[in-house]
């Protein structure tokens, strides 16, 4: 009865949440000695929070994230393109969060013990392949031991050793050309409390909002992310995955980026340490699901970090899953349903931020049209289309406002598998 998890990231981490609480035996097997608060800045939204809430998460997560307020497009001369409301200031239901991904992470590492045992996770546990005998489904684990289990669910993101073995030929991730640079900053708001925003364009640009509210000095913590795009066809650090590198690496670039609400210079200069990151994604797959064995979150469906969905389909992944395994059973069946209802959403996210079709889409549009440079946006791009782009990307990604908020919970209160 027990299904066997490849991963304790998000993800897995959710998954085996979700499985405690419906009745479900699950062992988690993470690939590290041991889970640390690794990464920095994500957003959740208010699709995935609402899960995240059913799970008896509400008041965990406003303790560790800022319920984000507001999104706004600004172009590189620091003109408002499009501002928005985001969460329930928005009208959903449920907040949208910006929280350390690394806070996230363990805070479900934690619930999870708390409510199932140490026993569940098991670290230094590094997965390299699966079988599946028809009745069982079996996990191959580095150190030459296997476990047994009604279902095997490789949660081991982008790298994951399980795709692999069921596309050996795919090849490293796709690199688009543009490099993340990562930090966070202790500075005072910008513009409001719960603003993210995103400046610039396709070859330059700078995202930040706050993952802190202020401290007694005025000080929150604002997670940033400035990105470049490079010839694609160079190989500019495609060997690294994530290291530390010197601001002077790239901070000239946003040198003008000073405007009388945002010093972004500043703001890249007063972090302590900034990661770099290629942006990179794979390619959709025909299939996630062989009998017993299943792919979620990044090893399924790895996007480039447009729109704010990365985790938040992760935490889909885990709840709908759940749900089917309530209807179906710990059976074949069961991880069908799920692709068969996840799979053809992830692929349109996924293709959406791959053809710059994503919220951020706006930002381009406008500096082709005038160089970022107008006095009234509505001489470049007429508001009624802005809002109407929002609108679309949000029904792609599956929270638009009105139908999340009639949309039935995902696993009823109370369910458990019989």
């Amino acid at each position: 009865m027990t299904v066997l998890i490849a991963g304790g990231g998000i993800a897995g981490l959710t998954l085996g949440l979700t499985l405690h609480q419906i009745g479900v035996p699950f062992k988690v097997f993470e690939a590290t000695r041991e889970l640390k608060p690794m990464g920095v800045g994500i957003n959740l939204q208010p699709n995935a929070v609402r899960e995240l809430f059913d799970l008896g998460l509400e008041a965990e997560l406003d303790t560790i994230g800022v319920r984000t307020q507001s999104l706004g497009f600004f172009s590189k001369l620091g003109n408002t393109i499009w501002e928005e409301p985001r969460g329930m200031e928005a009208g959903y239901a449920w907040p949208q969060f910006s929280v350390h991904r690394g806070e996230l992470q363990m805070l479900l590492y934690r619930t999870l013990l708390d409510r199932a045992g140490p026993d569940v996770i098991e670290t230094n546990a590094r997965a390299v392949g699966w079988a599946d005998t028809g009745t069982e489904a079996k996990l191959q684990l580095a150190d030459g031991r296997h476990a047994s289990g009604a279902l095997v669910v490789a949660a081991d993101g982008i790298h994951s050793a399980l795709r692999a073995v069921e596309y050996p030929d795919e090849g490293a991730p796709i690199w688009d050309g543009r490099i993340l640079w990562r930090a966070t900053t202790r500075a005072p708001l910008f513009r409001g409390e719960g603003a993210m925003v995103m400046i610039g364009h396709d070859d330059l640009r700078f995202v930040s909002y706050p993952i802190s509210t202020p401290d007694t000095d005025g000080l929150a913590t604002l997670n940033w992310i400035a990105e470049k795009r490079f010839d694609p066809n160079q190989d500019f650090q495609r060997e690294d995955w994530n290291r530390a590198v010197d601001v002077e690496r790239f901070v000239a670039e946003f040198t003008d980026w000073r405007f009388d609400w945002i010093d972004v210079p500043a703001l890249i200069r007063g972090a302590e340490t900034v990661y770099e990151y290629p942006m990179v994604d794979r390619d959709p797959l025909p299939r996630w699901t062989f009998g017993r064995r299943t792919l979620m979150g990044d090893a399924a469906h790895p996007t480039y970090p447009v729109g704010s969905n990365g985790a938040s389909q992760a935490i889909l992944d885990a709840r709908v899953m759940g749900a089917h395994v309530l209807t179906q059973g710990l059976t074949p069946k069961a991880l069908h349903a799920y692709e068969a209802e996840m799979r053809p959403a992830a692929t349109k996210i996924g293709m959406a931020n791959r053809s710059g079709n994503g919220p951020d889409a706006v930002l381009q549009q406008v500096e082709a049209l005038c160089g970022g440079a107008f006095d009234n946006i509505d001489s470049v791009i007429p508001r009624a289309d802005l809002a109407a782009h929002a609108a679309k990307y949000k029904a792609i990604s599956g929270f638009s406002i009105e139908a999340l908020n009639a949309r039935p919970r995902t696993i009823a209160d109370g369910a458990r598998l019989a």
